[in-house]
């Protein structure tokens, strides 16, 4: 579905402020709130538009650092997918045409905790298929800190991590090296 000039108003607004009412998008697009109603609901019926709360990592001091990945195969590659699917650390991972055939961008609570999942069993870098890595923690964050944390997967209830591991054994997590998952049990962390 190709957008039209009324589509690319109404979600450049809402890129601005989510929140904004239709009363104020449909003054911005000259159409009724209900007509401004059905256009969006168009939009995210049709996958693509989705609203959603982005959380700013400047704000919460997160850390985050991008994870590139040289996979030695396809099935390499889903196995990783499917390892870190329901992991809050992850927030996105693509696949790419070059050398490193996949990145992942992880976010961590401070950097001995970011350290950590780089180098521990948790790590996207760890696992079967994995021929290289390289690990690039983020400075500075330019024109937008908001980011798609998964928080929704940070729920504290188990005791072995969506990855597999189990925290409470971890070296560094016993020394206060890093804050565990936050999916888990063992958590001490923000998010």
């Amino acid at each position: 579905m190709p957008l039209d000039e009324v589509d690319r108003k109404i979600i450049s607004q809402l890129q601005i402020d989510g929140r904004t009412s239709y009363k104020k998008l449909s003054e911005l697009v000259g159409y009724t709130p209900m007509g401004v109603k059905k256009r969006l609901k168009k939009l995210i019926d049709k996958g693509i538009v989705k609203i959603s709360a982005l959380l700013n990592l400047r704000e919460l001091n997160l850390s985050a650092a991008v994870v590139l990945l040289e996979m030695e195969s396809s099935e390499a590659m889903k196995r990783v997918l499917r390892r870190f699917k329901e992991c809050p650390r992850v927030i996105q991972i693509y696949t790419t045409l070059g050398g490193y055939n996949m990145i992942a961008l992880v976010v961590a609570e401070d950097q001995k905790t970011l350290e950590s999942i780089s180098v521990e069993k948790c790590s996207i870098r760890s696992g079967k298929g994995i021929r290289r890595s390289e690990f690039y923690p983020i400075g500075n964050i330019y024109y937008s800190p908001f980011m798609p944390i998964r928080e929704h997967l940070a729920h504290k209830g188990r005791t072995i991590t969506p990855c597999n591991v189990n925290c409470e054994p971890c070296e560094r997590y016993r020394l206060n090296l890093c804050v565990g998952c936050p999916a888990t049990i063992y958590y001490r962390g923000s998010l």
